[in-house]
Protein backbone atom coordinates (compact mmCIF):
# COMPACT_ATOMS: atom_id res chain seq x y z
CA UNK A 1 0.00 0.00 0.00
CA UNK A 2 2.98 2.42 -0.91
CA UNK A 3 0.83 4.90 -2.35
CA UNK A 4 -1.63 5.65 0.81
CA UNK A 5 2.11 6.55 3.04
CA UNK A 6 3.40 8.89 0.60
CA UNK A 7 0.44 11.15 0.18
CA UNK A 8 0.02 11.39 3.84
CA UNK A 9 4.02 12.33 4.14
CA UNK A 10 3.82 14.55 1.18
CA UNK A 11 0.29 15.94 -0.04
CA UNK A 12 -1.01 16.51 3.51
CA UNK A 13 1.66 18.83 4.33
CA UNK A 14 1.48 20.42 1.10
CA UNK A 15 -1.53 20.72 -0.81
CA UNK A 16 -3.49 23.90 -0.57
CA UNK A 17 -6.62 23.47 1.11
CA UNK A 18 -8.44 24.20 -2.31
CA UNK A 19 -6.44 21.17 -3.95
CA UNK A 20 -7.30 18.93 -0.83
CA UNK A 21 -10.89 19.76 -1.22
CA UNK A 22 -10.44 18.84 -5.16
CA UNK A 23 -8.55 15.44 -4.25
CA UNK A 24 -11.28 14.81 -1.51
CA UNK A 25 -13.80 14.62 -4.05
CA UNK A 26 -12.09 11.45 -5.57
CA UNK A 27 -12.69 7.78 -5.32
CA UNK A 28 -9.42 6.08 -4.46
CA UNK A 29 -7.71 2.63 -3.55
CA UNK A 30 -9.84 -0.69 -4.37
CA UNK A 31 -8.82 -4.18 -3.84
CA UNK A 32 -5.19 -4.80 -5.74
CA UNK A 33 -5.18 -6.88 -8.77
CA UNK A 34 -2.36 -9.29 -8.41
CA UNK A 35 -1.39 -10.55 -12.35
CA UNK A 36 1.12 -12.42 -12.97
CA UNK A 37 2.08 -10.47 -16.49
CA UNK A 38 5.46 -10.12 -19.16
CA UNK A 39 4.48 -8.30 -19.12
CA UNK A 40 4.20 -10.65 -17.26
CA UNK A 41 3.50 -12.45 -14.62
CA UNK A 42 0.84 -11.57 -12.74
CA UNK A 43 -2.12 -12.70 -11.09
CA UNK A 44 -5.70 -10.54 -11.34
CA UNK A 45 -8.00 -10.22 -8.85
CA UNK A 46 -11.22 -11.02 -10.88
CA UNK A 47 -14.73 -11.85 -9.93
CA UNK A 48 -15.94 -15.31 -11.58
CA UNK A 49 -18.48 -14.51 -14.82
CA UNK A 50 -22.01 -16.51 -13.51
CA UNK A 51 -22.91 -18.55 -16.66
CA UNK A 52 -22.78 -21.88 -18.72
CA UNK A 53 -19.11 -23.51 -18.38
CA UNK A 54 -17.78 -24.19 -21.74
CA UNK A 55 -16.54 -27.69 -20.22
CA UNK A 56 -19.12 -28.40 -18.01
CA UNK A 57 -19.69 -31.55 -19.81
CA UNK A 58 -16.03 -33.40 -19.44
CA UNK A 59 -15.90 -36.80 -17.99
CA UNK A 60 -13.73 -37.37 -15.21
CA UNK A 61 -12.73 -33.82 -15.19
CA UNK A 62 -13.56 -31.29 -12.49
CA UNK A 63 -13.05 -27.63 -13.70
CA UNK A 64 -14.02 -26.14 -9.98
CA UNK A 65 -11.06 -26.96 -8.41
CA UNK A 66 -8.88 -23.83 -8.88
CA UNK A 67 -11.62 -21.18 -8.72
CA UNK A 68 -10.38 -18.49 -6.62
CA UNK A 69 -13.27 -17.08 -4.33
CA UNK A 70 -14.09 -13.73 -4.82
CA UNK A 71 -12.82 -11.00 -1.81
CA UNK A 72 -15.64 -9.46 0.27
CA UNK A 73 -13.81 -7.89 2.28
CA UNK A 74 -11.57 -4.70 0.50
CA UNK A 75 -10.64 -1.17 1.72
CA UNK A 76 -14.05 0.81 1.23
CA UNK A 77 -12.06 4.33 1.62
CA UNK A 78 -14.00 6.55 -0.45
CA UNK A 79 -11.86 9.84 -0.51
CA UNK A 80 -8.27 10.95 -0.10
CA UNK A 81 -9.36 13.26 2.96
CA UNK A 82 -10.63 9.71 4.46
CA UNK A 83 -7.07 8.49 3.29
CA UNK A 84 -4.47 10.86 4.69
CA UNK A 85 -7.01 10.43 8.09
CA UNK A 86 -5.66 6.61 8.78
CA UNK A 87 -2.29 6.80 6.42
CA UNK A 88 -0.54 7.00 9.51
CA UNK A 89 -2.11 3.58 11.05
CA UNK A 90 -2.19 0.32 9.79
CA UNK A 91 -4.67 -0.33 8.23
CA UNK A 92 -5.32 -4.10 8.59
CA UNK A 93 -8.30 -3.79 5.93
CA UNK A 94 -6.12 -3.03 3.16
CA UNK A 95 -3.03 -5.06 4.01
CA UNK A 96 -4.81 -8.27 4.39
CA UNK A 97 -6.53 -8.56 1.05
CA UNK A 98 -5.47 -11.93 -0.48
CA UNK A 99 -2.72 -12.62 -3.12
CA UNK A 100 -4.84 -14.32 -5.95
CA UNK A 101 -1.90 -15.17 -7.18
CA UNK A 102 -2.66 -18.68 -4.56
CA UNK A 103 -4.48 -21.25 -5.72
CA UNK A 104 -5.82 -21.85 -2.25
CA UNK A 105 -8.06 -18.99 -0.64
CA UNK A 106 -5.84 -19.82 2.90
CA UNK A 107 -2.26 -18.95 1.07
CA UNK A 108 0.23 -16.61 2.89
CA UNK A 109 -0.55 -13.44 1.34
CA UNK A 110 2.56 -11.74 -0.60
CA UNK A 111 3.86 -8.87 2.28
CA UNK A 112 4.26 -5.41 0.34
CA UNK A 113 3.78 -3.76 3.33
CA UNK A 114 6.21 -0.55 3.50
CA UNK A 115 9.21 -0.76 6.20
CA UNK A 116 8.83 1.99 9.61
CA UNK A 117 11.72 3.85 8.04
CA UNK A 118 10.45 3.82 4.40
CA UNK A 119 6.69 4.78 5.84
CA UNK A 120 7.62 7.68 8.07
CA UNK A 121 9.90 10.01 6.25
CA UNK A 122 9.00 13.56 6.80
CA UNK A 123 8.51 15.75 3.84
CA UNK A 124 11.79 17.35 5.86
CA UNK A 125 14.03 14.63 3.92
CA UNK A 126 12.71 16.08 0.42
CA UNK A 127 15.21 18.60 -0.29
CA UNK A 128 12.89 21.72 -0.65
CA UNK A 129 15.30 22.53 -3.33
CA UNK A 130 13.78 19.62 -5.46
CA UNK A 131 10.48 20.86 -4.83
CA UNK A 132 11.31 24.25 -6.10
CA UNK A 133 12.66 22.75 -9.14
CA UNK A 134 9.81 20.36 -9.83
CA UNK A 135 7.42 23.24 -9.66
CA UNK A 136 9.90 25.24 -11.66
CA UNK A 137 10.25 22.26 -14.37
CA UNK A 138 6.15 22.30 -14.73
CA UNK A 139 5.84 26.28 -15.04
CA UNK A 140 8.20 26.50 -17.97
CA UNK A 141 7.17 23.80 -19.74
CA UNK A 142 3.32 25.30 -19.38
CA UNK A 143 4.80 28.88 -20.63
CA UNK A 144 7.54 27.46 -23.37
CA UNK A 145 6.89 24.39 -24.52
CA UNK A 146 6.42 24.63 -28.31
CA UNK A 147 2.60 23.14 -27.95
CA UNK A 148 0.12 23.82 -25.21
CA UNK A 149 -0.42 21.04 -22.59
CA UNK A 150 -2.41 20.59 -20.04
CA UNK A 151 -1.75 19.91 -16.16
CA UNK A 152 -3.32 16.94 -16.31
CA UNK A 153 -1.60 15.45 -19.10
CA UNK A 154 2.30 16.84 -17.50
CA UNK A 155 1.42 14.62 -14.05
CA UNK A 156 0.58 12.34 -16.07
CA UNK A 157 3.72 12.19 -17.57
CA UNK A 158 5.36 12.71 -13.78
CA UNK A 159 3.78 9.70 -12.57
CA UNK A 160 4.57 7.38 -15.70
CA UNK A 161 8.37 8.38 -15.82
CA UNK A 162 8.70 7.35 -11.49
CA UNK A 163 7.05 3.91 -12.55
CA UNK A 164 8.99 3.46 -15.57
CA UNK A 165 12.59 4.37 -14.01
CA UNK A 166 12.18 1.73 -11.52
CA UNK A 167 12.00 -0.92 -13.68
CA UNK A 168 10.94 -1.53 -17.28
CA UNK A 169 7.28 -3.47 -15.93
CA UNK A 170 5.76 -0.86 -13.83
CA UNK A 171 4.33 1.84 -14.94
CA UNK A 172 0.96 4.54 -14.86
CA UNK A 173 -2.30 2.35 -17.02
CA UNK A 174 -4.65 5.18 -18.03
CA UNK A 175 -8.26 4.06 -18.77
CA UNK A 176 -7.55 2.14 -22.34
CA UNK A 177 -4.32 0.42 -20.97
CA UNK A 178 -5.59 0.07 -17.59
CA UNK A 179 -9.05 -1.69 -19.34
CA UNK A 180 -7.13 -3.59 -21.58
CA UNK A 181 -5.02 -5.31 -18.68
CA UNK A 182 -8.46 -6.60 -17.25
CA UNK A 183 -9.46 -7.86 -20.78
CA UNK A 184 -6.23 -9.91 -21.40
CA UNK A 185 -7.28 -11.88 -18.46
CA UNK A 186 -10.44 -12.97 -20.96
CA UNK A 187 -8.46 -13.91 -23.53
CA UNK A 188 -7.02 -10.66 -25.73
CA UNK A 189 -3.35 -9.95 -26.39
CA UNK A 190 -2.36 -6.54 -27.87
CA UNK A 191 0.40 -4.49 -30.11
CA UNK A 192 0.81 -1.08 -31.21
CA UNK A 193 -0.76 -0.95 -34.23
CA UNK A 194 1.66 -1.11 -36.67
CA UNK A 195 3.45 -3.27 -40.01
CA UNK A 196 7.20 -3.44 -41.01
CA UNK A 197 9.15 -4.72 -43.65
CA UNK A 198 12.99 -4.81 -43.81
CA UNK A 199 14.11 -2.64 -46.87
CA UNK A 200 17.33 -3.42 -47.71
CA UNK A 201 17.62 -0.68 -50.30
CA UNK A 202 17.27 1.66 -47.09
CA UNK A 203 19.27 -0.54 -44.69
CA UNK A 204 16.25 -0.92 -42.56
CA UNK A 205 12.94 -1.82 -40.92
CA UNK A 206 10.44 0.52 -42.43
CA UNK A 207 6.76 0.87 -41.04
CA UNK A 208 4.75 -0.09 -44.15
CA UNK A 209 1.28 0.60 -42.48
CA UNK A 210 -0.19 2.45 -39.50
CA UNK A 211 -3.61 1.15 -38.05
CA UNK A 212 -5.98 4.53 -37.55
CA UNK A 213 -6.59 5.56 -34.19
CA UNK A 214 -3.66 2.88 -33.18
CA UNK A 215 -1.11 3.81 -30.62
CA UNK A 216 1.48 4.33 -32.92
CA UNK A 217 -1.07 6.49 -35.14
CA UNK A 218 -1.85 8.49 -31.75
CA UNK A 219 1.72 8.74 -31.12
CA UNK A 220 2.54 10.07 -34.70
CA UNK A 221 4.29 7.10 -36.11
CA UNK A 222 4.03 7.33 -40.03
CA UNK A 223 4.38 4.91 -42.50
CA UNK A 224 7.89 5.08 -43.86
CA UNK A 225 9.82 5.62 -40.34
CA UNK A 226 12.30 3.70 -39.80
CA UNK A 227 11.97 1.34 -36.92
CA UNK A 228 15.64 0.45 -35.21
CA UNK A 229 15.06 -0.64 -31.71
CA UNK A 230 11.83 -2.72 -29.79
CA UNK A 231 12.73 -2.00 -26.05
CA UNK A 232 16.30 -3.52 -25.43
CA UNK A 233 16.36 -5.43 -28.65
CA UNK A 234 18.12 -3.57 -31.85
CA UNK A 235 16.65 -4.40 -35.39
CA UNK A 236 18.40 -5.79 -38.03
CA UNK A 237 18.96 -7.28 -41.44
CA UNK A 238 19.14 -10.59 -39.14
CA UNK A 239 15.70 -10.64 -38.02
CA UNK A 240 12.74 -12.19 -39.60
CA UNK A 241 8.96 -10.36 -39.56
CA UNK A 242 7.91 -12.87 -37.11
CA UNK A 243 10.36 -11.61 -34.51
CA UNK A 244 9.54 -8.22 -35.15
CA UNK A 245 5.85 -9.20 -34.97
CA UNK A 246 6.22 -11.44 -31.71
CA UNK A 247 8.63 -7.97 -29.95
CA UNK A 248 5.28 -5.56 -31.00
CA UNK A 249 2.81 -7.89 -29.77
CA UNK A 250 2.15 -8.83 -25.91
CA UNK A 251 -0.40 -8.64 -23.12
CA UNK A 252 -2.97 -6.20 -23.66
CA UNK A 253 -2.65 -2.58 -22.14
CA UNK A 254 1.31 -3.80 -21.26
CA UNK A 255 3.93 -0.83 -22.02
CA UNK A 256 6.55 -1.04 -24.88
CA UNK A 257 9.47 1.40 -25.79
CA UNK A 258 10.20 1.34 -29.55
CA UNK A 259 12.85 3.99 -31.21
CA UNK A 260 12.37 5.00 -34.53
CA UNK A 261 13.18 7.90 -37.03
CA UNK A 262 11.76 9.63 -39.94
CA UNK A 263 14.26 9.13 -42.70
CA UNK A 264 17.76 10.95 -42.48
CA UNK A 265 16.70 12.21 -39.00
CA UNK A 266 17.11 11.88 -35.51
CA UNK A 267 16.67 8.96 -33.56
CA UNK A 268 14.19 9.72 -30.87
CA UNK A 269 12.32 6.78 -28.26
CA UNK A 270 8.52 6.60 -27.79
CA UNK A 271 6.84 5.40 -25.44
CA UNK A 272 3.48 3.04 -26.02
CA UNK A 273 0.60 0.83 -24.67
CA UNK A 274 -0.52 -2.24 -26.54
CA UNK A 275 -3.84 -0.84 -26.87
CA UNK A 276 -4.67 -2.56 -30.06
CA UNK A 277 -6.10 -5.43 -28.45
CA UNK A 278 -7.49 -8.64 -30.27
CA UNK A 279 -8.88 -11.98 -28.86
CA UNK A 280 -6.50 -14.84 -28.75
CA UNK A 281 -7.33 -18.48 -29.58
CA UNK A 282 -5.78 -21.97 -28.23
CA UNK A 283 -5.30 -23.50 -31.39
CA UNK A 284 -5.22 -27.45 -31.19
CA UNK A 285 -4.64 -30.13 -33.83
CA UNK A 286 -4.14 -33.63 -34.32
CA UNK A 287 -1.17 -35.09 -36.55
CA UNK A 288 -0.66 -38.99 -36.53
CA UNK A 289 -2.24 -38.88 -32.93
CA UNK A 290 -0.50 -36.43 -31.46
CA UNK A 291 -2.44 -33.23 -30.03
CA UNK A 292 -0.90 -30.35 -31.12
CA UNK A 293 -1.62 -27.45 -28.58
CA UNK A 294 -0.41 -23.91 -29.44
CA UNK A 295 -0.77 -21.96 -26.21
CA UNK A 296 -0.52 -18.06 -26.84
CA UNK A 297 -0.87 -16.77 -23.42
CA UNK A 298 -2.55 -17.82 -19.42
CA UNK A 299 -5.69 -16.28 -19.24
CA UNK A 300 -8.04 -17.41 -16.69
CA UNK A 301 -9.77 -19.63 -19.25
CA UNK A 302 -6.64 -21.23 -20.13
CA UNK A 303 -6.96 -24.54 -18.55
CA UNK A 304 -10.73 -25.37 -19.73
CA UNK A 305 -9.99 -24.05 -22.96
CA UNK A 306 -7.08 -26.67 -23.49
CA UNK A 307 -9.16 -29.43 -22.17
CA UNK A 308 -12.35 -28.05 -24.86
CA UNK A 309 -9.79 -28.43 -27.89
CA UNK A 310 -8.64 -31.83 -27.18
CA UNK A 311 -12.63 -33.18 -26.81
CA UNK A 312 -13.30 -31.52 -29.92
CA UNK A 313 -10.69 -33.62 -31.69
CA UNK A 314 -13.12 -36.35 -31.36
CA UNK A 315 -10.25 -39.31 -31.62
CA UNK A 316 -7.62 -40.79 -29.29
CA UNK A 317 -4.62 -39.28 -28.19
CA UNK A 318 -1.44 -40.86 -28.20
CA UNK A 319 0.75 -37.86 -26.70
CA UNK A 320 1.15 -33.75 -26.48
CA UNK A 321 3.38 -31.54 -28.17
CA UNK A 322 2.82 -28.07 -26.21
CA UNK A 323 4.04 -25.44 -28.61
CA UNK A 324 4.64 -21.86 -25.89
CA UNK A 325 6.63 -20.29 -28.48
CA UNK A 326 6.22 -16.71 -28.31
CA UNK A 327 4.06 -17.05 -24.79
CA UNK A 328 4.51 -13.42 -23.27
CA UNK A 329 3.27 -15.38 -20.06
CA UNK A 330 -0.02 -13.83 -18.31
CA UNK A 331 -1.70 -14.83 -15.28
CA UNK A 332 0.95 -16.79 -13.03
CA UNK A 333 -2.51 -18.61 -11.36
CA UNK A 334 -3.31 -19.92 -14.79
CA UNK A 335 0.29 -21.43 -15.14
CA UNK A 336 -0.16 -23.34 -12.11
CA UNK A 337 -3.73 -24.33 -12.95
CA UNK A 338 -2.71 -26.10 -16.59
CA UNK A 339 0.27 -27.85 -14.63
CA UNK A 340 -1.93 -29.38 -12.78
CA UNK A 341 -3.49 -31.22 -15.62
CA UNK A 342 -0.21 -33.09 -16.04
CA UNK A 343 1.65 -33.46 -12.61
CA UNK A 344 -0.52 -34.42 -9.06
CA UNK A 345 0.67 -32.98 -5.83
CA UNK A 346 3.37 -31.09 -7.41
CA UNK A 347 5.84 -27.72 -6.71
CA UNK A 348 5.09 -25.30 -9.50
CA UNK A 349 6.77 -22.16 -8.40
CA UNK A 350 8.41 -19.93 -5.48
CA UNK A 351 7.19 -16.49 -4.80
CA UNK A 352 9.63 -14.09 -3.36
CA UNK A 353 8.69 -11.23 -1.63
CA UNK A 354 10.73 -8.36 -0.85
CA UNK A 355 10.20 -9.09 2.77
CA UNK A 356 11.79 -12.34 2.52
CA UNK A 357 8.94 -14.30 2.68
CA UNK A 358 8.54 -16.91 0.65
CA UNK A 359 5.60 -19.50 -0.75
CA UNK A 360 5.09 -22.24 -3.09
CA UNK A 361 2.42 -23.03 -5.55
CA UNK A 362 1.78 -26.61 -6.47
CA UNK A 363 -0.61 -28.19 -8.17
CA UNK A 364 -4.36 -29.13 -7.41
CA UNK A 365 -7.17 -31.47 -8.53
CA UNK A 366 -6.57 -34.72 -10.60
CA UNK A 367 -3.71 -34.44 -13.46
CA UNK A 368 -5.99 -35.95 -16.08
CA UNK A 369 -3.52 -35.84 -18.56
CA UNK A 370 -0.42 -37.44 -16.60
CA UNK A 371 -0.46 -40.75 -18.64
CA UNK A 372 0.12 -38.72 -22.10
CA UNK A 373 3.86 -38.43 -22.76
CA UNK A 374 4.85 -34.86 -23.52
CA UNK A 375 7.25 -32.03 -25.35
CA UNK A 376 7.25 -28.33 -24.68
CA UNK A 377 8.40 -26.21 -27.47
CA UNK A 378 9.31 -22.71 -26.33
CA UNK A 379 11.59 -20.05 -28.00
CA UNK A 380 13.12 -16.89 -26.77
CA UNK A 381 10.25 -14.99 -26.64
CA UNK A 382 8.50 -17.60 -24.23
CA UNK A 383 8.79 -15.35 -20.63
CA UNK A 384 7.31 -15.08 -17.08
CA UNK A 385 4.24 -17.72 -17.27
CA UNK A 386 5.41 -19.91 -19.87
CA UNK A 387 8.67 -20.56 -18.33
CA UNK A 388 7.07 -21.21 -14.85
CA UNK A 389 5.41 -23.91 -16.58
CA UNK A 390 8.12 -25.16 -18.81
CA UNK A 391 10.55 -25.15 -15.52
CA UNK A 392 8.46 -27.37 -13.25
CA UNK A 393 7.33 -29.63 -15.66
CA UNK A 394 11.29 -30.09 -17.01
CA UNK A 395 12.21 -30.75 -12.88
CA UNK A 396 10.28 -33.13 -12.45
CA UNK A 397 10.90 -35.00 -15.89
CA UNK A 398 7.60 -34.80 -16.76
CA UNK A 399 8.16 -33.19 -19.83
CA UNK A 400 11.03 -32.52 -22.43
CA UNK A 401 11.92 -28.93 -22.98
CA UNK A 402 13.11 -28.44 -27.08
CA UNK A 403 14.11 -25.29 -28.97
CA UNK A 404 16.23 -22.39 -27.53
CA UNK A 405 16.47 -20.76 -24.36
CA UNK A 406 13.63 -18.69 -22.92
CA UNK A 407 13.13 -14.69 -22.27
CA UNK A 408 14.41 -14.57 -18.22
CA UNK A 409 11.50 -12.79 -16.99
CA UNK A 410 10.74 -14.04 -13.32
CA UNK A 411 8.77 -11.21 -11.63
CA UNK A 412 5.53 -10.61 -10.54
CA UNK A 413 3.32 -7.23 -11.09
CA UNK A 414 0.62 -6.35 -9.26
CA UNK A 415 -2.15 -4.12 -10.70
CA UNK A 416 -3.38 -1.66 -8.27
CA UNK A 417 -6.49 0.49 -8.93
CA UNK A 418 -6.35 4.21 -8.30
CA UNK A 419 -10.29 4.82 -9.21
CA UNK A 420 -12.76 3.18 -11.71
CA UNK A 421 -10.30 4.01 -14.59
CA UNK A 422 -6.62 4.48 -13.59
CA UNK A 423 -4.02 1.87 -12.13
CA UNK A 424 -0.40 1.58 -11.49
CA UNK A 425 1.19 -1.68 -12.29
CA UNK A 426 3.99 -2.48 -10.17
CA UNK A 427 6.93 -5.20 -9.59
CA UNK A 428 6.25 -7.05 -5.97
CA UNK A 429 7.86 -10.06 -6.22
CA UNK A 430 10.08 -12.20 -7.42
CA UNK A 431 9.54 -15.80 -8.79
CA UNK A 432 11.56 -18.75 -8.78
CA UNK A 433 11.89 -22.54 -9.94
CA UNK A 434 10.15 -24.66 -7.53
CA UNK A 435 14.18 -25.92 -7.09
CA UNK A 436 15.08 -22.20 -5.93
CA UNK A 437 16.57 -21.97 -8.82
CA UNK A 438 16.74 -17.95 -10.90
CA UNK A 439 14.45 -17.35 -14.11
CA UNK A 440 14.81 -14.02 -13.95
CA UNK A 441 17.30 -12.46 -17.06
CA UNK A 442 18.53 -16.26 -17.31
CA UNK A 443 15.70 -18.14 -18.57
CA UNK A 444 15.00 -22.08 -18.75
CA UNK A 445 17.50 -24.12 -20.65
CA UNK A 446 15.65 -26.65 -23.00
CA UNK A 447 16.79 -30.40 -22.63
CA UNK A 448 17.34 -30.48 -26.63
CA UNK A 449 18.00 -27.41 -28.44
CA UNK A 450 16.77 -26.24 -31.67
CA UNK A 451 18.67 -23.66 -34.31
CA UNK A 452 17.95 -22.64 -38.11
CA UNK A 453 14.10 -21.35 -38.79
CA UNK A 454 11.65 -22.27 -36.39
CA UNK A 455 9.30 -23.51 -39.20
CA UNK A 456 11.37 -27.26 -39.42
CA UNK A 457 11.25 -27.16 -35.16
CA UNK A 458 7.72 -28.44 -34.97
CA UNK A 459 7.85 -31.13 -37.26
CA UNK A 460 11.39 -32.38 -34.81
CA UNK A 461 9.44 -31.67 -31.61
CA UNK A 462 6.70 -34.05 -33.33
CA UNK A 463 9.42 -36.81 -34.04
CA UNK A 464 10.31 -36.77 -30.47
CA UNK A 465 7.02 -37.07 -29.09
CA UNK A 466 6.01 -40.19 -31.45
CA UNK A 467 8.77 -41.97 -30.61
CA UNK A 468 7.50 -42.11 -27.15
CA UNK A 469 3.90 -42.19 -27.67
CA UNK A 470 1.03 -44.20 -25.95
CA UNK A 471 0.18 -47.79 -27.97
CA UNK A 472 -2.91 -47.27 -27.29
CA UNK A 473 -4.47 -43.91 -27.44
CA UNK A 474 -6.82 -41.78 -24.58
CA UNK A 475 -9.75 -39.79 -26.19
CA UNK A 476 -11.87 -37.34 -23.96
CA UNK A 477 -15.42 -36.92 -24.00
CA UNK A 478 -18.35 -34.61 -22.91
CA UNK A 479 -20.31 -36.28 -20.54
CA UNK A 480 -23.84 -37.96 -21.25
CA UNK A 481 -26.61 -35.37 -20.40
CA UNK A 482 -28.17 -35.77 -17.28
CA UNK A 483 -31.61 -37.92 -17.61
CA UNK A 484 -34.41 -36.51 -15.89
Amino acid sequence: MQPIYFVRSFLSKELSKQAAKAFAASRVLKPALMIGLLGCAASMNVQAVEGDNPTNGLQLISLKADEIADENDADNLSNIADMLDVADEPDDSIDSVPDESALTDDADDIDTDIPAEVAQVSLNAISPETLKTFVAVVDLVRRQYVDAVNDEELFSNAMSGMLTKLDSHAEFLDAEAYENLRAFTEGDVGDIGIKVSYQPEAGYWVVTDVIDDSPADKKGIAVGDYLHQVDEFKLDEGRQVNDIEQLLTGIAGTQIDIITSKAGRRKHTTTLQRNNSHPQIIETRLVDGIAIVKLPAFQNNSREKLLEGLINLNAPISGILLDMRDNPGGVLTSAVSVASLFMDDTDVVQVQARQNKSRVLSTQGDAILKPLPMVVLQNRYSASAAEVLASSLQAQKRATIIGEVSYGKGSVQSVIPLNDEQAVKLTVANYMTAAGKQIDEIGVEPDVTLSGSENTWEQQALELVKARALDSGIRFVRKNATKE
